[in-house]
């Protein structure tokens, strides 16, 4: 049985949620981001301490099929700009819809409807956080960066990434680096 769990968005979600699943005996075998699944049946006991023990760290578990599949969308733009190694070749569209095994116009509509921004916005705005994480790790020069995303071009990135937070990723660097000088100073 698979269970979904709503703000289960990074590794740390997924130690926890096994923890919890472990404190209650639950048996599970993958735990994914959002969704866990589950061996055996749960109780109606279980699935409610289940459910409260989620609460209280931050997470909730899911019922509604429209939110698990909004859910299952972020999940899946997460972990594509977050945790892999490099952005799939195919089309955002293409690779989100295969993923999640709907039709993508489908997908596109019921998350614009209920989250009041479009698909392609929520990449962007990830692939910005990625960008700057990877700016502050210096360990990648932006063309580098720009490839990594799945850019076409650094101007492509540098615009995004100005248009998002109205700095170019120079200065945002550079922003950084000052306020890490300062503090080591003091």
């Amino acid at each position: 049985m698979k269970l979904y769990i709503k703000y289960m968005v990074s590794i740390r979600c997924k130690m926890v949620v096994k923890a919890a699943l472990d404190a209650l005996g639950l048996m599970y075998g993958t735990i994914d981001l959002g969704e866990v699944e589950v061996k055996e049946s749960m109780t109606s006991k279980q699935r409610e301490l289940l459910r409260s023990t989620l609460l209280l760290l931050g997470l909730e578990l899911m019922d509604d099929k429209k939110a698990i599949l909004i859910e299952r969308i972020k999940n899946t733009i997460v972990e594509m700009v977050h945790y892999t190694d490099a952005l799939p070749k195919i089309s955002n569209s293409k690779y989100i819809a295969e993923r999640l095994g709907h039709n993508y116009t489908y997908l596109a509509n019921l998350f614009s409807e209920t989250t009041g921004t479009t698909i392609e916005q929520f990449i962007i705005a990830h692939k910005i956080e990625r960008a700057k994480e990877l700016l502050l790790y210096d360990e990648l020069n932006l063309t580098e960066i720009s490839y990594l995303l799945n850019y076409s071009s650094v101007a492509h990135l540098s615009a995004q990434f100005k248009k998002v937070t109205g700095l170019t990723p120079t200065f945002f660097k550079q922003i950084r680096r000052k306020k890490r000088t300062v503090l080591e100073k003091s």
